[in-house]
């Protein structure tokens, strides 16, 4: 594993079928596995994991946008296939606690590195996303679709429980009742309804799909990244507190938020009536 301060270079590195690059201070990330519609095996998602975490601590990194790649999938789920990933053999004598050590330090922890990075992070997502695809999209910040892509809870198909924490992130975007119904049926949604019920960001057509991400991710990348960091978590934590715990939290994050470089740039900006300039420190 390379160190934080070297794991981000301007020119895309594939490692463990991941292409990142770093550059205006916007990581990139892409699943690059188009022959396997971009499922991702354990050595990704590991990796990705691995990545957001430093990015947490990169402070050349003011940004991350996760893709796919190709124009068909932006992640199909995971990599039943992959030795190792696939669903055990109910034969097979194993021991008790197994797949909940599996589950907690594997999908789940590529989740939480998604939701607890203090990077904006933004989903951008280019084709169709099954299962922990859907999550995967769902744990970043905003979410950016095509027209064409599709989202698929296709965990019932299959016989599986839905997991990636999307029992935790469905209700909380669309309500119980509606996840309810996507998830027992696993019917396609698609990006344009997915906008029209508050599950995503936009849905645009293709031709002006990359330059909305490209658009978005340097807004995110030139704005205040502690202030949005710091409101990020706010937002994240806010469903599972009562209001006493989360005002609290909320006045720390504004104290925390006061000793950034950026909170005085951007009180100087407004006193000189200049436009502000943000470092991200």
């Amino acid at each position: 594993m390379r160190r934080v301060s070297d794991m981000f270079t301007s020119e895309p590195v594939r490692e463990d079928e991941i292409v990142s690059s770093l550059r205006d201070g916007v990581l990139r990330l892409r699943i690059d596995r188009q022959q396997r519609g971009n499922a991702i095996s354990p050595p990704q998602r590991d990796r990705l994991a691995a990545q957001l975490d430093a990015a947490s601590t990169d402070q050349r990194v003011r940004a991350v946008v996760l893709t796919g790649s190709g124009d068909r999938h932006f992640c199909t789920g995971g990599d039943l296939r992959h030795e190792g990933a696939a669903p055990p053999d109910p034969d097979a004598p194993r021991p008790v606690g197994d797949i909940v050590n599996l589950i907690t330090h594997g999908m789940h922890r590529l989740m939480a590195a998604v939701l607890d990075c203090t990077k904006p992070v933004l989903a951008a997502v280019n084709g169709t996303a099954a299962g922990i695809g859907v999550h995967l999209a769902l744990c970043c910040d905003l979410v950016i679709a095509t027209h064409e892509a599709t989202f698929i809870e296709i965990f019932a198909r299959r016989g599986l429980v839905a997991d990636g924490a999307g029992a935790y992130l469905l209700p909380r975007l669309i309500g119980p009742q509606r996840t309810k119904e996507l998830m027992f049926f696993a019917d396609p949604l698609t990006a344009p309804e997915a906008e029209r019920i508050g599950l995503i960001n936009r849905a645009v057509p293709r031709a002006e799909f990359a330059a909305l991400v490209e658009e978005w991710a340097q807004r995110l990348a030139n704005g205040p990244t502690v202030a949005l960091g710091l409101m990020k978590s706010l937002v994240n934590h806010a469903l599972d507190q009562d209001r006493g715990s989360a005002l609290r939290e909320e006045a720390l994050a504004i104290e925390v938020n006061s000793r950034a470089e950026d909170f005085t740039e951007g009180l100087r900006a407004f006193v000189d009536r200049r436009p502000v300039s943000f470092s991200g420190k």
